[in-house]
């Protein structure tokens, strides 16, 4: 039976960003240097795939560090970043541990630090919950932070002194959903301090600005990424509003619901930023078994940003 013609769009940029990368080689390099069992902090990025690879090799996953024995192990904090309290928690107990978090997001910490220092209160835009949220938060005494999700939360926020705010953001919004609530902030309080670079990611915005290049010529759109990952969600919500009729979020080939593809020609396919080459590779070996499988590359940029893993790995 002749099999139907399917043409994938192939989104570039896509899957591992600098961070997430950075963060997998700090795990890898601890378990090489000192052995396993290596301790990680919550998951050291948003993918099943990923955190149970680093299982087999060692890595123990816990919640808080109460779950560590006092067995002088690398302890390892993920990739989202953690609040003060951790570090602070970590030292007390004398743990040898080493800080994955992303460079991009310890910017944003060192921001709304430098913000509080100067007297403003700092309002966040992120989503509540999310661990680096939390981190962010957490790097300011409570109540010095006040958290935005939406443009009708910045509408009605409650602040000490409209005349002495900073806003900063999740590193991994929607860019056109983060513009909003910024310009209903700024519309509010017109001499609120914005961050001297955006907040959002370089690889947050070329992954969103990849599938906005494609979502308008994809029937349906599959997007490779964890359910609890924000920037993978973020490429589902982009890819609706920029004309695809459908889109929906994937951990592997697995996942795919293969009536949902019936009456597609065209697939727009993509990764979220820690969800690994290897699964696309496997997305794409899946559909080519029931169609004949034509993959088009859609390049917006080329990535070429690098971040060192900490000088206690890289001797």
């Amino acid at each position: 039976m002749e099999k139907q013609p399917l043409t994938i769009l192939l989104a570039s940029p896509r899957g591992f960003c600098a961070g997430v990368d950075r963060a997998i080689q700090i795990v890898e390099l601890a378990l090489q240097k000192y052995g396993a069992p290596v301790y990680v902090r919550h998951e050291i990025v948003h993918n099943r795939y990923v955190v149970e690879g680093l299982k087999e090799k060692g890595a123990v996953f816990v919640d808080e560090l109460d779950e560590i024995p006092d067995d002088g192990r690398p302890v390892i904090f993920s990739a989202h970043g953690v609040p003060k309290r951790v570090p602070d928690e970590a030292a007390k107990r004398q743990m040898f541990y080493i800080d994955a978090t992303c460079p991009l997001v310890s910017k944003v910490h060192r921001e709304a630090e430098r913000h509080h220092a100067d007297g403003r209160q700092v309002i966040l835009i992120g989503h509540a919950g999310h661990p680096e949220v939390v981190g962010t938060m957490g790097q300011l005494p409570e109540g010095a932070v006040v958290l935005v999700e939406t443009v009708e939360d910045a509408r009605k926020v409650a602040v000490i002194n409209p005349n002495n705010l900073a806003y900063c953001t999740q590193t991994t919004l929607s860019v056109e959903d983060t513009a909003a609530v910024v310009a209903a902030l700024q519309e509010r309080f017109p001499s609120i301090q914005g961050p001297h670079k955006e907040d959002i990611c370089y690889a947050t915005t070329n992954r969103q600005a990849a599938v906005r290049a494609i979502a308008p010529k994809a029937d349906a759109l599959l997007v490779i990424g964890a359910p609890n990952s924000s920037n993978s969600n973020r490429l589902v919500e982009v890819a609706l509003v920029h004309g695809c009729k459908k889109a929906k979020l994937v951990q592997r080939a697995g996942d795919i619901d293969w009536q949902w593809l019936a009456d597609v020609n065209t697939l727009g396919l993509t990764a979220g930023a820690s969800a690994p080459e290897i699964l696309v590779e496997e997305v794409i070996a899946a559909v080519s078994e029931r169609f004949a499988v034509t993959v088009k590359e859609i390049a917006i940029t080329k990535e070429n940003v690098f971040f060192k893993v900490p000088r206690v790995l890289a001797a």
